[in-house]
């Protein structure tokens, strides 16, 4: 039923460590999601240095979904978009033809505080690549809620059991957030061919193999997943459908390889570096190791 346990990986984003569960070297993808980082939990001390925030940034080719369990993050982008996200809330970002943002957590600044929660990419199907970019606010309100004895889910985006998320997306998949009481269990149905099962906190059992929290548990395709809470446990799971190979270079995903070196030089030469973020410094294109990464898929 699993097919493997991927265990995190620690990286540092500047102000604090990110636990990476994709891409992976032996699972790059799970259905069109290419990345997956735990931000946290994390507690941010007030008077935060500036070079803690995430300075503008490009991306192509794929979606961001920013999702907090605690905390806040200011979003801003070059489609003229400011937008402060907290918990149970979505903030969705299509970079498509290319788009630059930053990250930046001006309220840790002024207060200090926690910080906690998960940044995914979603690669975009193919024909879809290119189409113009875009950010998109959904408040927690807005996201199905779906109760059972012991367990609460909020549908995040896509559609799973019948029930459908507002945030759009562009292509067959599924976002889920579970919170567990100790003893209490869920299921996943097999109705997408590629899931997997993040433990955020606590412990569970899925079908009889314990994951811990911080791993991520990769599923065979075609069967019912049973998840039980060993003790209460936050999980999150996500999947779908796959888009096709992909390949990926810094902060670009694409199914090209030309594609990719044409976004590294338009960054380099300033072409992506539009007027919204004047006077801001931009996070330098760094070196390049090779020839770009082996297709994800």
């Amino acid at each position: 039923m699993i097919e493997q346990v991927i265990p995190p990986r620690t990286r540092s984003i500047g102000a604090f460590q990110v636990g990476r569960m994709l891409p992976y070297a032996r699972r790059r993808m799970v259905g069109p999601y290419i990345f997956f980082d735990r931000m946290g939990p994390q507690d941010l001390a007030a008077g935060l240095p500036p070079e803690a925030d995430v300075l503008p940034h490009p991306h192509i080719g794929l979606s961001t979904i920013t999702y907090l369990f605690d905390g806040e993050i200011m979003h801003r982008d070059s489609t003229a978009v400011e937008q402060p996200i907290r918990p149970g809330e979505v903030n969705w970002m299509t970079a498509g033809s290319g788009i630059t943002h930053s990250e930046r957590f001006e309220k840790a600044r002024r207060e200090g505080g926690p910080l906690d929660g998960v940044q995914a990419w979603v690669a975009l199907p193919d024909g879809l690549e290119e189409k113009d970019p875009g950010f998109w606010h959904y408040p927690s309100a807005a996201l199905p809620v779906f109760a059972d004895e012991g367990v609460v889910g909020r549908l995040i985006a896509g559609s799973l059991a019948g029930v459908h998320s507002p945030v759009n997306v562009d292509s067959p998949q599924f976002y889920v957030h579970w919170q567990l009481a100790a003893g209490a269990r869920t299921s996943l149905a097999p109705e997408y061919s590629e899931r997997a099962v993040y433990v955020a906190n606590g412990e569970v059992e899925l079908d009889g193999q314990r994951i811990q929290a911080g791993h991520m548990a990769v599923l065979a395709p075609g069967k019912t997943a049973t998840i039980a809470a060993s003790r209460d446990a936050v999980v999150m799971a996500l999947g779908g459908e796959p888009v096709g190979p992909r390949y990926i270079d810094w902060n670009f995903v694409s199914s090209s390889k030309e594609r990719l070196e044409q976004a590294r030089a338009d960054w380099a030469a300033g072409r992506m570096k539009l007027p919204d973020f004047d006077n801001e410094e931009f996070v330098p294109l760094p070196p390049k190791f090779g020839a770009p990464a082996e297709p994800m898929s």
